[in-house]
């Protein structure tokens, strides 16, 4: 178990890096801008899904042996990416429209349904961004002490503080966010230019990931 000096210290550069601009904290701000807090902070929860996957892949080895394979990488990528792109062609095809009336996207992405389908949007997003997981492969094992007992415990601890820290800042980023956007959509005008900035931002994540090495 590492120590709370480490487990404090840990958390603090996890917000940090949570605060940092990245695709996660930027796609949560916009899906939160477009569709409410609710919907944002459901997209986190998918995120932090995620994060237990790519923690549990480290504590168990499985992230050194994806990072050794460049194919596996490059596949993981260009599906984060196309999913990115597919993001962008909907929020540019968005029709605007002002919240309360029927069909309008607030509105169902409040829904059961629709709020589970952003919280798998999360966690896809997290999922298909291999530099998430070798990220967490190089950081985590940072702050772990064989000296301390089990390794792969002190790794999944540790991510369970690093999940903390991102459900924090990224709750924050989406409650912010949403009641911006809340004022914004009352304006089917500002719907539609929020959609298309969403759509350019979502493309060029895609464009990014696309590119990225490792």
């Amino acid at each position: 178990m590492p120590s709370i000096e480490t487990l404090i210290a840990f958390f603090g550069v996890a917000v940090l890096l949570g605060l940092t601009p990245g695709p996660d904290n930027v796609f949560v701000l916009l899906q939160s801008a477009q569709r409410g807090w609710r919907a944002g902070m459901c997209v986190v929860l998918g995120l932090c899904m995620g994060l237990v996957v790519h923690t549990a892949a480290v504590a168990l080895g499985l992230a050194a042996v994806f990072a050794a394979s460049s194919m596996a990488f490059t596949v993981l990528k260009m599906l984060g990416a196309a999913y990115l792109a597919w993001l962008a062609w909907q929020a540019l095809r968005a029709p605007a429209a002002v919240p309360g009336g029927a069909g309008s996207e607030p509105e169902a992405a409040g829904r059961a349904g629709g709020l589970a389908r952003m919280v798998g949007r999360g966690m896809v997003m997290n999922l298909t961004n291999p530099k998430v997981l070798i990220f967490f492969l190089a950081f985590l094992p940072q702050f772990a002490d064989p000296a301390r007992g089990s390794v792969a415990v002190q790794l999944m601890v540790l991510g369970v503080v690093f999940m903390l820290a991102t459900l924090i800042v990224f709750g924050a980023i989406a409650c912010f966010s949403g009641v911006f956007g809340a004022v914004l959509l009352r304006s089917a005008r500002a719907q539609t230019v929020l959609n298309r900035v969403a759509g350019l931002v979502f493309l060029g994540l895609a464009v990014r990931l696309a590119t990225a090495q490792r």
